[in-house]
């Protein structure tokens, strides 16, 4: 069975950096489309970037474009989040997810019903 670890969370200051990490055991990353999802309190979960993890294809949303970038280490089989210039309102419960990368279409990308795995999600607390 699948396993997805969030680490890296915490409480930061509005402008500072964090790096959050997703971490897969019982299986690599390989053929699959990893990620990352937001949920903030009284709001839907949104997409927030992913990562093909064969072509390195990634995808964001346009509220983090320019600010957030998606990796991978293939050796740590590792999905990496960097957060730069974070704000208030980048508060949020942060979750990894994993899918079949063959079955993910472009438009498919944002949409959670294109991953199988999820992991418990890490705290992001920006304060103003």
């Amino acid at each position: 069975q699948v396993q997805l670890v969030e680490s890296g969370g915490g409480l930061v200051q509005a402008g500072d950096s964090l790096r959050l990490s997703c971490a897969a055991s019982g299986r690599t990353f390989s053929s699959s489309v990893v990620g990352w999802f937001r949920q903030a309190p009284g709001k839907e979960r949104e997409f927030i970037a992913a990562i093909r993890w064969g072509a390195r294809s990634t995808y964001y949303a346009d509220s983090v474009k320019g600010r957030f970038t998606i990796s991978r280490d293939i050796v740590k089989n590792t999905v990496y989040l960097q957060m730069n210039s974070l704000k208030p309102e980048d508060t949020a419960v942060y979750s990894c997810a994993a899918g079949q990368d063959w079955m993910a279409t472009a438009q498919g990308i944002p949409n959670m019903r294109t991953y199988t795995y999820w992991g418990q999600g890490t705290q992001v607390t920006v304060t103003s």
